[in-house]
């Protein structure tokens, strides 16, 4: 599948959330925490060719690291309630994911 077309369609769904947020941060919210982003990897790697357990691997690993990612969003929506700025809240969401992100992947290779 073209490149092009996987750049438009996933640059169509980052805007139609930003833009749906400015009318309704609920429903902008919803169509966020999808999983429109494994959802379209998952279809672009099917017409690539993947095989079933590519596909079934890579819905194994999503489902693990979703886990630590929800991190971000605790950290983050905490730190703006707080009154810290945006961008030292976005930072260490970033940053707290990341460690949840390393910590989950060692105690995956642990089991």
């Amino acid at each position: 599948m073209s490149v092009v077309i996987k750049i438009i369609v996933s640059a169509m769904l980052i805007t139609a959330i930003s833009e749906l947020a400015k009318r309704s941060h609920t429903l902008a919210g919803m169509l966020a925490s999808l999983p429109l982003t494994s959802l379209l990897a998952l279809i672009w790697l099917h017409f690539e060719g993947s095989t079933a357990l590519q596909l079934a691997d890579l819905s194994r690993q999503i489902f693990w690291l979703v886990l630590p990612s929800l991190l971000f969003f605790v950290v983050l929506w905490m730190g703006l309630e707080a009154g810290w700025h945006f961008w030292l809240a976005l930072g260490l969401a970033a940053m707290s994911t990341t460690l949840a992100y390393a910590l989950t992947l060692w105690l995956l290779k642990q089991f």
